[in-house]
């Protein structure tokens, strides 16, 4: 799996949109639950396809798995993945990776970012902190 900071994968993504046709380029997927990319806010063109879902709070890897390809439609298409703070997307590839996808990153320290001295997030790294393109509901 690729460890790209949030620069990164933006840059990625811009210039696959740029050179390669829609079913190549890659699938931005976010891991959270439905409820946090909603409304603590999410990159533009991401997939919600969660790791676990409230109330279980457990992950169903092949579920998982199966839910990506199914909107990926092939195991060869690039695949990013973003989570809160870049720790679920580290499972949730290694899921994809152990199912036979070959070209999986994720976006190193997430949407929010580390938490700081105070507990908060978004104020030391991540999505948000770097100021890329988000929207909230």
């Amino acid at each position: 799996m690729r460890h790209l900071h949030p620069r990164e994968a933006w840059a990625w993504l811009q210039q696959a949109r740029r050179s390669l046709p829609a079913s190549q380029q890659p699938l931005f997927v976010d891991v959270r639950m439905e409820i946090e990319s909603l409304y603590v806010g999410r990159p533009p063109g991401v997939v919600n396809i969660p790791w676990y879902e409230y109330p279980d709070l457990t992950p169903d890897p092949p579920g998982f798995v199966r839910k990506v390809l199914q909107e990926a439609g092939s195991l060869q298409r690039p695949i990013l993945l973003i989570c809160r703070s870049g720790k679920r997307t580290l499972d949730a590839g290694a899921a994809l990776e152990a199912a036979g996808f070959t070209d999986v990153a994720h976006v190193v320290h997430g949407f929010e970012g580390e938490l700081d001295e105070h507990f908060h997030r978004s104020s030391r790294n991540g999505w948000r902190f770097e100021g890329l393109p988000w929207e909230q509901m």
